[in-house]
């Protein structure tokens, strides 16, 4: 296995969410993230998490342990969340890891509900620069080594359509949209066209309400 995992730039590790204690992490840590398998905590990785992607990783975590407290209060069930972000690795530069997140609800050792968070090095993929892959849901078939198709599930916004979307969100109107972004009213009205047409939705405020019930706001 750490020869597989050594050809695929990957290393994993497996934790009791519910004590948030890790239970086993892969040697390819070391190579990866340049941190000892012993030494590895869930609180390394937000640590060493770009500024820009912190946000998003907070809201990545929280949509976590809250899919982790549904299985353990049904008492059975997987789950699959899985998203992007750029991680302080052993070379000291950052690079674009995929953490995929398999969950599930076990009773043996111990009642808790387990996950398998597999940690990919996709720097290969050009498409993130322009987006983020993210997915939170039951299909365990997009639990497997990523390719192209897979890191286009999740985010079909823009990053600058996506933060216009974080800032309705807060409150702002297009207006204040244009002054902030240093763009024209026009330029956010084209913005807002955008969004609306890649979302499905007859408003925006119906398009947040989704993507905060995904975790992503």
């Amino acid at each position: 296995m750490d020869k597989m995992l050594q050809k695929n730039n990957q290393f994993f590790f497996v934790c009791d969410l519910i004590k948030m204690k890790i239970l086993f992490t892969s040697n390819q840590s070391i190579k990866m993230i340049g941190v000892e398998p012993k030494n590895v905590t869930p609180y390394h990785f937000f640590e060493a998490t770009h500024p820009d992607d912190i946000q998003r990783h907070s809201l990545g975590r929280t949509q976590l342990f809250k899919m982790a407290q549904e299985l353990f209060i049904a008492k059975k069930g997987t789950a699959l969340a899985s998203s992007n972000f750029k991680i302080l690795c052993a070379e000291g530069k950052y690079k674009c890891l995929l953490f995929q997140c398999y969950m599930f609800y076990s009773e043996t050792p111990v009642k808790t509900v387990y996950v398998i968070q597999v940690h990919t090095d996709v720097d290969w993929c050009k498409d993130l620069k322009k987006q983020f892959h993210y997915y939170s849901g039951t299909d365990l078939s997009l639990f497997k080594y990523p390719d192209k198709e897979l890191m286009q599930i999740g985010n079909i916004y823009t990053k600058r359509e996506f933060e216009i979307i974080k800032l309705i969100e807060l409150g702002f109107n297009t207006e204040q949209l244009a002054e902030k972004l240093f763009v024209s009213t026009n330029t956010i009205n084209v913005h807002r066209g955008n969004i609306i047409k890649k979302s499905g939705k007859a408003r925006i405020s119906e398009l947040i309400h989704d993507l905060r019930d995904q975790g992503m706001l």
